[in-house]
């Protein structure tokens, strides 16, 4: 049996090669997963091994918590650590067996161009400004000199290669404070590396990075460099009974796993994200693996039934197919290893087009990525052979004597009653993720869709032929290839709802995409309308942090009413992490609409904190209560609620006044800030005000209502054009399914077409007719796809009503054309099998059998 199944692999090969190639592309999605984010994470460790090669002895304020990704301008757990004060710097040196002790201070410093006036790095690795430490720094000058007047500043040498820039040339650098322009003195490298993982980076002599960084008087952390003999542990602990309460000391090894680590945890959701495309890639295939392996049982059923008439039992069948299935998986998924370098490079060069620049190093390609690869595609196509290679074990000896057919399936009963039981238990799962509160609520979610698409596919049979010839109703107009093409696509309902449904997946989560991005942008659009009474919203584009001068300076125009900054960071209530809004209670209520259910806006102040009322409903709070919010910098802090509101759209679940926010979070950084000019000013006047007041701030953008739902509307598109892009090799392999059901096709019917021809079918309608019936089923995937990403789309919607997704909107348009595109694709799919049918010798496709 195993010599047999050896001889079936090699005799197959072309039919096999197509079903390994979905096995390649999903695997190597995964592995090229693995790979880049092994790749980043490797950058990271480097850097900040580097980073504290110099220092034996970190010393640090300690914090409550760190912050989860998304944390916001105050989150990340460095940059929320209080500052440690400048006395004990000299507390630290006393200690016995410390030879140095630098202090170093760290925060925003963003470069603008000096060619095009536009700022450097947007969406990424952050912008950087640190103090020069001579005695530990990890910096070295490649040109120049290091910083030593108030008027230095030296950069990367990534940046400086990229921009053009010089030792000698001036360049305005942007702080949380005023912008200033510096001179830069010297060109500088990270280690060995060009800049650190990616970003941006200014450094100045310590006097000024304090002063420009917002740290004056103050660090935050102390190098402490060992004298010889005396190792870190045991200057560490020295150290550590000198120090006050709420400060510590950590080895230098010890600060740069931590900080590696805490990166690393932060771009976990990352990784996450790519594996759930490469979970869906691999997901189509397996549709594709089952469809294959079906067909061929089915064309094979008089070979296996001569096997069991020589003496092979049914087990032995069985095992037989599951043994091509297993060597078709372990080889198609070690190649798929291979693939998934050059996927890591694709998906790099992707998410850098999309403006998303990742840190990297040499390509990581680690054991645990070519394991858990083989073991995951070999385990798929396994599995997805289970079912044929049972169907196979069932081949009667006596159908040995008959033509070949192929053999009989489920029947229809029980493949209804089997399909809803399926679909019934996927929507109850999606269900409970999106409206039950699970704590694994993303888990469901993904499982209950996986399982609708397994159910809806097993249903699809049912109206796989009226649908095909609907969808074909035309074709006999056309000639009798086009009538023949819609007959082939009706005859075997269960081919071609199989065949269809791997497109129906990645058409289908491709349509919920679209149903959902236009559901986001119509009720950000209804949300800015219903809310905001801002004339002017100023951000940078990306929404990432900018300085809080913008607003103070847009303060003294006196043609602005009203001008109010808005600021997030991340917080932790009851254990779970949340994020609070920091808002300046005297004048929000001039640029937004506050549904104020309890407590007044305008008497917001210190201490005090604003809840949304399903939150305060949840936990049993009400005005005056005092509830225990934990800060990553300061700890838990015991806030009075001052009000309940009953709109999140803007404000999100919490809020608290700038004074509060200044006193919890270090950064202090706005996202955006409202602008409402002054009754009888004319608008034209107030925007000449606003843009003049920003003109020293090339990352801003001024924006009306109307710019900034395009804005919006832009960033969403943006996102959402990413999500399709990593989708589309989903629908790439789901169009080799095509290709390969039609090329098994043409096997199973060569004696029909053989017969075709003979009675006087041209090649050329022979290929028409294959294209027509490709057509009919690309589009039949893409039909029922687009109805189920609009089910998945509306129920999506229903669940986000409450953080203000709350209005349903369909694409007509958009998803017509995925409809077109799927025909098209149907016409690019049908072409290699099409010619191979033509190109069928009449007499021996008669003669097949």
């Amino acid at each position: 049996m195993w010599r047999a199944t050896i001889k079936s692999l090699l005799a197959r090969k072309l039919r096999l090669g197509l079903t390994a190639l979905a096995v390649v592309l999903g695997v190597g999605f995964m592995a090229g997963t693995y790979v880049l984010t092994d790749t980043m994470n490797k950058a990271f460790d480097d850097v900040f091994a580097v980073a504290n090669s110099g220092t034996d002895v970190v010393v640090r304020a300690e914090s409550s918590f760190e912050p989860g990704p998304g944390g916001g301008p105050g989150g990340g757990g460095a940059a929320e650590r209080n500052p440690v004060p400048e006395h004990l710097l000299p507390l630290v040196q006393a200690t016995d067996g410390v030879r140095s002790v630098d202090g170093e201070v760290t925060g925003f410093a963003q470069l603008v161009d000096p060619a095009t006036n536009e700022t450097i790095g947007t969406v990424g690795p952050p912008n950087i400004g640190t103090s020069w430490s001579p005695g530990s720094t990890p910096l070295t000058v490649r040109e120049g000199e290091p910083p030593t007047a108030g008027s230095d500043v030296a950069i990367d040498a990534a940046t400086a290669e990229g921009y053009g820039l010089e030792v000698g040339r001036e360049i305005q650098i942007l702080f949380t404070g005023p912008p200033r322009t510096f001179t830069i003195s010297g060109i500088i490298g990270f280690g060995d590396a060009d800049n650190l993982a990616g970003a941006t980076l200014a450094v100045f002599e310590l006097q000024t990075a304090q002063e420009v960084l917002d740290r004056v008087g103050e660090y935050d952390s102390l190098q402490v460099v060992a004298e010889e003999g005396v190792s870190p542990i045991e200057l560490r602990n020295r150290v550590a009974l000198r120090l006050p309460e709420g400060f510590e000391a950590v080895t230098g090894a010890t600060a740069a796993a931590q900080d590696a680590e805490e990166l690393q945890e932060a771009l976990g959701f990352f990784q996450t994200a790519l594996l759930v495309f490469a979970f869906v890639a691999l997901f189509v295939g397996a549709f594709i693996i089952f469809n294959t392996f079906s067909i061929i049982v089915a064309q094979r059923t008089r070979e296996l039934a001569l096997l069991r008439a020589l003496g092979a039992s049914g087990r032995q069948v069985m095992v037989s197919v599951l043994l091509e299935a297993a060597v078709i998986g372990v080889v198609a998924s070690a190649i798929g290893v291979g693939a998934g370098v050059l996927i890591a490079i694709g998906l790099q060069a992707m998410l850098e087009a999309f403006g998303i620049d990742l840190p990297s190093t040499s390509t990581q390609l680690l054991p645990r990525t070519v394991i858990a690869s083989i073991a995951v595609g070999s385990l798929i196509t396994l599995v997805s052979a289970v079912v044929p290679a049972r169907r196979a074990s069932r081949v009667a000896p006596i159908q040995a004597l008959r033509d070949g057919m192929p053999a009989g399936g489920a029947t229809l009963r029980w493949r209804v009653i089997t399909g809803v039981a399926i679909t019934a238990a996927g929507v109850a799962a999606l269900l409970f993720g999106l409206f039950g509160g699970a704590s694994n609520a993303a888990a469901l979610v993904g499982l209950g869709a996986a399982i609708t698409f397994i159910g809806a596919a097993a249903l699809a049979p049912l109206v796989a032929r009226p649908l095909a010839g609907a969808i074909g109703w035309p074709l006999p107009v056309l000639g009798l290839p086009g009538k023949l093409g819609r007959e082939n696509a009706m005859r075997n309902p269960r081919r071609t709802a199989a065949t269809a449904a791997a497109l129906m997946i990645g058409l289908g989560l491709v349509s919920f995409v679209a149903v959902f991005g236009a559901s986001l942008r119509s009720s950000a659009s209804v949300a800015l309308d219903e809310t905001l009474k801002a004339d002017f919203i100023l951000s940078t584009g990306t929404f990432t942090p900018f300085s809080a001068q913008v607003a103070r300076d847009l303060e003294r125009a006196p043609d602005l009413a009203a001008v109010s900054p808005f600021r997030q960071g991340q917080i932790r209530v009851d254990d779970k992490l949340d994020f609070a809004a920091g808002i300046d209670p005297a004048t929000w209520g001039q640029v937004a609409t506050v549904d104020m259910v309890a407590g007044e806006l305008g008497s917001v102040g210190g201490d005090e904190i604003l809840v949304y009322r399903p939150v305060a409903e949840s936990n049993g709070w009400s005005v005056d209560e005092t509830i225990p919010v934990e800060f990553a910098r300061t700890g838990v802090t015991e806030l009075r609620v001052a009000g309940i509101f009953g709109d999140n759209r803007l404000l999100g679940n919490y809020a608290v006044s700038i004074e509060t926010y200044e006193a919890n979070f270090r950064e202090q950084l706005d996202i955006i800030v409202f602008v409402k000019a002054n009754d009888g000013v004319p608008i034209g006047q107030a925007r000449e005000a606003v843009e003049s007041a920003v003109a020293q701030f090339p990352n801003i953008e001024v924006n009306d209502q109307a710019e900034f739902k395009e804005q919006q509307a832009a960033f969403i598109d943006q996102l959402l054009a990413l999500v399709s892009a990593l989708l589309g090799l989903a629908i790439l392999i789901a169009l080799f399914g095509i290709v390969n059901t039609l090329s098994l096709s043409i096997f199973e019917r060569t004696r029909e077409l053989g017969l075709l021809r003979a009675v006087g079918m041209t090649r050329r309608q022979v290929r028409s007719m294959i294209r027509w019936e490709s057509v009919i089923i690309a589009v039949l995937g893409a039909v029922l796809g687009v109805v189920i990403g609009v089910l998945f789309g509306w129920a999506m919607q229903q669940a986000l009503v409450d953080t203000g997704v709350t209005r349903l909107a369909i694409p007509p348009v958009q998803l017509a054309i995925y409809v077109a595109i799927a025909g098209v694709a149907g016409v690019l799919a049908a072409i290699t099998p099409a010619r191979r049918a033509a190109r069928l010798n009449v007499l021996e496709a008669i003669a097949y059998e």
